[in-house]
């Protein structure tokens, strides 16, 4: 689906040899505008300004405790996860 356009990513991370978690992964998220958190079909939409930061966390982190892959950045709107139909919405 994002390879059908051709805006290069500034930076491609391999969550397996660079993962976030906790605070490092709460500087992240807590600078975006907007998070929104997919899982399988379905997703939650979250402001870091007046959502506590526990009740992102506990959506945002997986089992690991890192942070959940993929993650993407579009401006200031942070995906946590992954789901076509919301990419497809965002991106297209």
């Amino acid at each position: 689906m994002l390879n059908r356009h051709t805006l290069p990513p500034e930076r491609v991370a391999d969550a397996r040899k660079e993962s976030l978690a906790g605070e490092e992964a709460w500087k992240l998220l807590a600078g975006a505008r907007e998070i929104l958190v997919a899982k399988g079909k379905t997703y939650q939409v979250f402001d870091p300004r007046t959502d506590s930061k526990e009740a992102i966390l506990a959506q945002a982190l997986g089992r690991t405790g890192n942070l959940r892959a993929p993650t993407l950045r579009i401006g200031d709107r942070l995906l946590v996860g992954f789901s076509d139909s919301l990419y497809s919405q965002l991106v297209e």
